[in-house]
């Protein structure tokens, strides 16, 4: 078979159209795309929407506007699109099918921005982890726990779970035990406490410790310790009022308490 030079530039010339077109497609509708994603981040922006969210919906805008125009510039060259588009159909369930808990984290995510039951900074328990809020990303929630140790828990654990946010309120309770032998005056030595855990700094102001009794044991009296702080100085409230209870108890004379042991008859 021989082939017709003068065919030659009858190919070539309308190919080198298509991709001068093909560029100037790709540059003006990069432009366009970028244009409408910043106009759309703006929007959302101005309308009060949470930064994340807003993030969110401009990556799906413009990767939805991308496709289009990778779309386009296909047609351009001749190729049947619809087929194109049914292939990207069917590898996006394919894909879906096999990464649907990445979805579900990525659909998890979207929710925990526009509802933000809580944000960066605050102290939480979720999805089996507590800890402070360093970032909520796409997929999964980074937490600092107090030991330092980094902690990613997926969105969509995380959603499907109890939220605890200790941060919600200006202060937090801190919850402590002290154990009185059964022979203690039991009156005295809340009167001590009180004016003891009164001296732990950082304790929210208005909300005076409570010290009463909790619970009675076979060892004796449990007393309630509860002192308010907000919650960055809570451990430091902790510990001091821990110590605290030791100190008050140990320098006013009170009995450490004792475990009762009945002796069995041998008769």
């Amino acid at each position: 078979m021989n082939f017709d030079p003068n065919l030659l530039p009858g190919l070539i010339v309308p190919f080198l159209f298509k991709i001068v077109g093909a560029i100037a497609l790709w540059v003006i509708g990069g432009w366009v795309i970028g244009f409408v994603v910043s106009l759309s981040r703006r929007s959302l922006s101005r309308g009060g929407m949470q930064a994340g969210l807003v993030a969110y919906l401009a990556s799906i805008i413009s990767t939805t506007l991308k496709v289009l125009l990778l779309l386009a510039i296909l047609g351009l060259f001749g190729v049947q699109t619809t087929s194109f588009a049914a292939l990207i159909a069917g590898a996006g369930l394919a894909v879906g099918a096999a990464a649907s808990g990445l979805l579900g984290n990525f659909a998890a995510g979207a929710f925990l921005q526009g509802l933000h039951p809580f944000k960066v900074g605050d102290y939480v328990n979720v999805g089996g982890s507590e800890g402070t809020v360093e970032e909520i990303g796409m997929l999964v929630t980074t937490i600092m726990t107090p030991d330092s140790v980094r902690t990613l828990v997926p969105n969509g654990k995380l959603f499907g779970d109890t939220i605890k946010n200790f941060s919600a309120h200006p202060f937090r309770r801190v919850e402590l035990v002290a154990q009185l032998d059964n022979s203690a005056d039991v009156g005295r030595a809340i009167e001590l406490l009180k004016e003891g855990v009164a001296a732990v700094p950082n304790q929210y102001p208005g909300k005076p410790a409570e010290v009463e009794v909790l619970e009675f044991s076979e060892r004796g009296p449990r007393l309630a310790v509860r002192p308010y702080t907000n919650t960055n100085n809570y451990w430091q409230v902790y510990f001091d009022t821990n110590r605290t209870i030791a100190e008050v108890l140990g320098k006013n004379g009170f009995p450490v308490p004792r475990i009762p042991v009945q002796m069995a008859s041998t008769n």
